[in-house]
């Protein structure tokens, strides 16, 4: 009796876990600054700052130069344009070097110089987004044959308001729905928003 009592109460509690652990909508967004690179060169990258010009697409991913993350990263860069009109900016997050994503950054299959990516080398972004990182496989290489030596962090966007909340958590999408996601959230935020007169 005393059994069945307690496995009925655990289970609403087991049900209302979420999907995933990273940070849900409707919570601060971790202010974080970080190398970052742009068209191949290393800046300092805020999100204060970034989030006073609008709202910003944290997208975290697990590393430059692989299959997914190539496609995500070119989706992103096809449709920058269509950010930029919602008044939204993009940033890409990962552990990999900054040395990594200088070539990624320039690269015009991927990033196409259209927005910045961010090196999270030590994991402390993505640890205070809740992200899941997974330890490097020894001896995998990505795209270009070259090794990678770097935690992944599982895929998930953010989109992030310029007061700071989160708007949205995106995971367990495909590359592609992820990006089209994104932009569905932010032109409607720019839809809601009211108008100047």
């Amino acid at each position: 009796m005393m059994k069945n009592l307690f496995l009925k109460s655990l289970l609403p509690a087991v049900f209302a876990l979420p999907v995933m652990a990273a940070l849900p909508e409707g919570h601060p967004a971790p202010d974080f600054q970080a190398q970052a690179s742009l068209a191949g060169k290393a800046f300092n990258y805020t999100l204060e700052d970034a989030l006073k010009k609008g709202p910003v697409v944290v997208y975290f991913y697990p590393s430059a130069y692989t299959g997914g993350c190539n496609l995500q990263a070119h989706s992103f860069a096809v449709n920058h344009e269509k950010f930029a009109a919602a008044g939204a900016s993009i940033v890409g997050v990962s552990l990999d070097s900054i040395e990594r994503l200088n070539d990624f950054s320039a690269d015009p299959n991927y990033c196409a110089s259209k927005f910045p990516v961010a090196s999270d080398a030590d994991g402390k972004i993505s640890g205070n987004y809740d992200i899941a990182v997974k330890a490097a496989a020894p001896g995998k290489t990505d795209s270009r044959g070259v090794e990678i030596n770097h935690g992944f962090a599982e895929r998930t966007t953010f989109v992030i308001t310029p007061n700071g909340k989160i708007a949205a958590t995106l995971g367990g999408l495909k590359p592609e729905e992820n990006v089209a996601k994104a932009l569905e959230i932010v032109e409607k935020l720019a839809a809601d928003r009211p108008k100047a007169n």
